[in-house]
């Protein structure tokens, strides 16, 4: 059956004509790109001509270039203009203001050090061959200074992106065509990250709901599968998502992108494939068939190797140099309330083994005794299987105030260096909460727990049990040395907000 244009329901066509957009959907990327463009240029030029000040004053020398008519002497002001120019191009060859990139995750980022990179090598290569002798100087103020004055304004333009994207803007509107339940997961999905750009305005489904909405949801349902068409043009959607392959066959799908207009209404497949991490997927056509690699996640080998040993310089240098906080940490503890400085707990870690981690005592001495009355007569806040109260009478007023900026949690980087825990990884569980966990649950196991991990970063305490499982199993399938930093500079953030730290 083809995709024809017939009316909608009179709800669908209000709520379309409510969320349509009052501009085209390319206005936002042309428009941010324009920006970002402009940030770039003004980033170079501080570095790039920032570094011949720097290097050489206001009166620079010349440098020669070898060509076929002899040595032509180049004013470093020219060189500037070239490599300026040049620096350009690479980022704009490498799109790294592509609006599949901005805004969340960490390709743009990587695009724009590959890029940089690359230039460089270039810029040597050149340097070799055509025997110009630049300044060794220029070349290393240049090169580190415009890189992080480029990364450094991509991520207050994230920021300022993610506030827009949070009220609905700067983002694609889509438009999804599926099963029910499937449209239903996707929306969820990418209703719980506006970051990601994806504003969802309608659905079309095989069999329209009487509350012509998805369930769980005020997104409005168009209609069936048939009626794809008149619900783009009601919903003012510029992206359509196939969230199932089912009821939408290849030649229906073929027939659907035909109809989209081209440059300004986008095609996206959804795989029934969630919390799998961008670098694990691969696509490979195959036969006229878009086949995706999804590569299994690896817990040994150079990886885990290269993981240890940052974990263990990491530790010892932030061992030694925090030595001082940690005395005074220590001798505050002690003369402010009876008992060890140190509080010891039993907790799971690697392959299912316990070890004991360290914290600085926050609580009064016979906390544990008072759990289970705590238990009882109070409900624990967070979720479910993870005991957390926000008035906690146990805690101590020195021990709440080093548990708003996870003060008490500093001595973990002994635990760190010693090997049982790692930088980042999931929460550490206690032995009775493991007896709670369902059995996919237990691949928490299969990396080392960590004193921070995306648990700590996106609400802490706050989350619930489903989404604390979630997070800690995606960083498991998905772990990497990249991922990690990323990660450790979140930390910083979400422990400056304090939310969740109770």
């Amino acid at each position: 059956m083809s995709i024809e244009e017939v009316p909608a329901t009179d709800a669908a066509q209000a709520a379309g004509a409510k969320l349509s957009p009052t501009r085209s959907s390319d206005d936002w990327r042309t428009i941010f790109g324009r920006r970002l463009f402009l940030t770039d240029l003004a980033a170079l030029i501080v570095a790039v001509y920032g570094a011949q000040v720097t290097w050489f004053g206001l009166e620079s020398p010349d440098v020669l270039a070898r060509s076929f008519v002899g040595n032509v002497p180049l004013s470093y002001s020219v060189v500037s203009a070239i490599l300026l120019i040049s620096w350009l191009i690479a980022l704009q060859i490498y799109g790294t203001r592509g609006h599949r990139v901005i805004g969340t995750g960490t390709q743009e980022y990587r695009l724009i050090v590959d890029s940089t990179l690359r230039l460089f090598g270039l810029v040597a290569i050149f340097a070799f061959l055509f025997q110009v002798d630049f300044a060794r100087g220029y070349v290393l103020i240049a090169l580190p200074s415009g890189l992080i004055f480029l990364l450094i304004s991509r991520l207050v333009w994230r920021k300022w992106l993610s506030r827009r994207r949070a009220r609905g803007g700067y983002s694609s509107t889509v438009l999804l065509v599926g099963s029910t339940e499937s449209a239903t997961d996707i929306a969820n999905e990418l209703m719980r990250q506006p970051d990601a750009g994806y504003r969802v305005v309608g659905a079309c489904v095989p069999t329209p709901l009487i509350a012509s909405a998805l369930p769980g949801t005020d997104i409005p349902v168009f209609g069936n599968l048939d009626k794809v068409a008149q619900a783009l043009e009601a919903s003012g959607a510029d992206t359509v998502v196939i969230t199932s392959a089912d009821e939408l066959p290849p030649a229906r799908v073929r027939e659907l992108s035909w109809y989209l207009e081209p440059g300004r209404k986008h095609l996206v497949v959804a795989p029934s494939l969630i919390d799998i991490g961008g670098p694990r997927i691969h696509m490979r056509p195959v036969a006229g068939l878009p086949l995706i690699h999804i590569e299994t996640p690896r817990f040994d080998g150079g990886k885990k190797t290269l993981k240890r040993a940052f974990d263990l310089v990491s530790s010892a240098i932030s061992l030694i140099i925090l030595s001082p906080v940690l005395l005074v940490i220590a001798m505050i503890i002690r003369l402010s309330s009876q008992g060890s400085v140190f509080f010891r707990q039993e907790r799971i870690g690697l392959n299912g083994n316990k070890f004991n981690m360290l914290k600085f005592r926050s609580m009064v001495v016979d906390a544990e005794s008072q759990l289970e009355v705590l238990r009882t007569k109070r409900r624990a806040e967070g979720n479910t299987v993870l005991f957390k109260m926000k008035d906690d009478p146990r805690v101590t007023p020195i021990g709440r105030l080093l548990r708003r900026f996870s003060l008490d949690e500093l001595p973990q980087l002994i635990n760190v260096f010693l090997g049982s825990m790692s930088l980042v990884g999931p929460r550490p569980p206690l032995e009775h909460e493991v007896a709670q966990y369902e059995r996919h649950v237990h691949r928490r196991f299969l990396v080392k727990p960590g004193i921070t991990g995306l648990w700590q970063v996106s609400g802490r305490s706050n989350l619930s049990w489903e989404d604390t499982v979630r997070l800690d199993l995606f960083y498991v399938e998905n772990w990497s040395l990249t991922g990690d930093l990323v990660i450790l500079g979140r930390t910083a953030r979400a422990v400056l907000a304090r939310e969740g730290a109770y």
